[in-house]
This record gives C-alpha cells, sequence and structure tokens, in this order.
C-alpha cells in the first residue's frame, strides 16, 4: 500500500473533526458554549430580594442605627458614638455574653455527643419502623419550646413538680431555676435537632469503605478513627455551630424559666428595651443585638464551608 493512500490528502476532513469554517458542536471538546443568563433570571429573583430587604434588611439598618448614634433630649441633635457599644462590653452586659456564650457551647457539645449516638443507633439498627419514629419524634421535639417547654418542665421537674414530688429530687440539689436546670431545658430540643442534622451524614457513609477497612485488617475502633469520624468531621463541626447558634439566640423558654437568676443575653437585651432595670438603655440594647449578630455571622461563617466540605463527601 503507498504512503498516498494512508496519508489524509489536503482537503480531506478526518473523522471526527469539524470542517473547516463550521461553528463546533455542543459537548465537544472546546465547543461548549455556556449560555448567558438573561434578565429574567433576576426577575424571577426579585420577590425574594425584596422581601429578604424588607423583612431582615431594614431591622438591621435600624438596629445598626441606633447602636451607634445618639440624641440629646435637650436640643434633639443625633450624632455618631462608640458609647452603646463599649457599654455592651463592660460589667453585667459582658457578663451577659459570656453566660450566653457558655450556656451556648456546653449545651452544644453535650447535645451533639448524644444526637449523634442515637442517630448511630437508628442506622445500625435498619429497622424502619423505628427510622420513621425516632425522625418523627426529632421534627417535632427540635421545634417544641418557648412558654410551653418552660411550663412543661415546671409541672414536672419544677419545685412542685410531679416528678420533683415522687423522686424528690429537691434533696439531691436539683434546681431547674438554674444554670444546669437551663442547660438541661435547652438539651430537650437540642438533642432532636442534632439528630436530623447528623441522620443524612452517617446515611452517606458508605458500606464499602468499611468493607475495605476490614478487608485491611483494620477493626471497628481503627475504621472509625481513620474514616468514620474524619468523614463525619465537618458535618459533626456544622451540626456543633448550627446548635451553638440555636441555644445562643434562644428568649422565650430561659426568660419563663430563670427570669434574670441567670445571666444571658438575650434577657438582657428585653430588660433594656423594657425599662425593668435602667431607663433610657434602648440603645445599649441595640448595641447588645448588634453584639448578636455579629457572633451568629462569625457561626454562619464556620457554618456553610463545613456544610459545602461535608457535601463532597456524602453524596
Amino acid at each position: 500500500m503507498s504512503s498516498a493512500s494512508s496519508t489524509p490528502t489536503e482537503g480531506t476532513v478526518p473523522a471526527g473533526a469539524a470542517p473547516a469554517g463550521a461553528a463546533p458542536r455542543e459537548g465537544t471538546a472546546g465547543g461548549t458554549r455556556r449560555r448567558r443568563r438573561g434578565p429574567r433570571t433576576w426577575l424571577a429573583a426579585l420577590p425574594l430580594i425584596a422581601f429578604t430587604g424588607l423583612c431582615f434588611g431594614l431591622p438591621l439598618g435600624a438596629l445598626l442605627y441606633g447602636a451607634v448614634t445618639r440624641t440629646d433630649p435637650g436640643t434633639g441633635a443625633t450624632h455618631l458614638t462608640g458609647e452603646h457599644l463599649s457599654r455592651s462590653l463592660q460589667g453585667p452586659y459582658l457578663g451577659s455574653l459570656v453566660g450566653s456564650v457558655q450556656l451556648s457551647a456546653l449545651t452544644a457539645l453535650i447535645a451533639s455527643v448524644l444526637g449523634v449516638l442515637i442517630a448511630q443507633a437508628v442506622v445500625t439498627s435498619r429497622s424502619q419502623a423505628l427510622r420513621n419514629a425516632v425522625l418523627t419524634a426529632s421534627g417535632v421535639l427540635a421545634n417544641f419550646g418557648g412558654v410551653p417547654l418552660a411550663f412543661a418542665f415546671i409541672a414536672t421537674v419544677g419545685i412542685s413538680g410531679v416528678v420533683t414530688q415522687l423522686a424528690d429530687l429537691s434533696s439531691l440539689g436539683w434546681n431547674l431555676y438554674s444554670f444546669t436546670g437551663l442547660a438541661v431545658v435547652y438539651l430537650y430540643f437540642l438533642i432532636p435537632l442534632m439528630v436530623l442534622v447528623i441522620l443524612p451524614a452517617l446515611d452517606g457513609l458508605r458500606p464499602q469503605w468499611r468493607e475495605a477497612a476490614q478487608n485491611a485488617g483494620a477493626g471497628g475502633w481503627q475504621y472509625w478513627r481513620h474514616v468514620g469520624i474524619p468523614v463525619l468531621a465537618p458535618s459533626l463541626l456544622g451540626g456543633f455551630v448550627l446548635l451553638f447558634g440555636s441555644a445562643f439566640a434562644a428568649h422565650a423558654t430561659a426568660a419563663a424559666l430563670v427570669g434574670g437568676s441567670v445571666p444571658l443575653v438575650t434577657l438582657k437585651i428585653a430588660d433594656a428595651l423594657s425599662g425593668n432595670v435602667l431607663v433610657g438603655q434602648e440603645n445599649v440594647a441595640l448595641a447588645l443585638g448588634l453584639d448578636m449578630i455579629l457572633i451568629a455571622g462569625l457561626v454562619m461563617a464556620v457554618y456553610l464551608p463545613l456544610q459545602r466540605r461535608s457535601a463532597r463527601w456524602l453524596r
């Protein structure tokens, strides 16, 4: 066979190649064209943007304005000041911030551990009835809070509660209206929330990973140490951060249960706005609210990257 028959001649088109001057087909390498997003995409999002700006932007702007301004009662002139922010980080206001952080971190840590154990028991059991029961109960209990939750605990384990009287909990030093009692109440809705958060992540652990670890001679603890926990770490940390934020922002349950006996920032804000302790502290309350928003922003800045990282592993 001659070399001319095996070599494409000038003007011929090799198989699979596009003719000269022809536009590349969609789906070929280098030929895929991304469609430009038209204005209709933004028009569809306008209702959501307007709703977000109205419900979140305006209150945030008013809070920020009140936290950094001061109005002279005599002249009515308004000027910028950092006094409110400075006072929100001093004395009892700082103590309330620290108390809220301590309570939120403690309850989030305990709820994370117990929630993971419950979720792992559900996944291991492989019982669909148990799974449905736990998920239903967790969905209800995670949203059960406020005054009804406080009343339920008062009637059950309060000073004159049914369980307190039957088990004589007072002699054991139990006090519902304390830091410890409030932490127990917070666990009532934080543990179910952790179950809902971590259960999909546990379902995402592939059986092939455990089988591969067993074939390599690894035991159960070695599997969790080198495979399970590293893969679940972003979800575990993300769940902890979510529980911390939920406990940090809780107000109605603590207000109905402990009042001002436990220093919490949400209770201090309510007292400053209503003038229960001091009159004219409304701007300090706004500054405390701004402090809470900054802490919540830090929490979300940690939570969102962790969720994205866990999603890559547990698809």
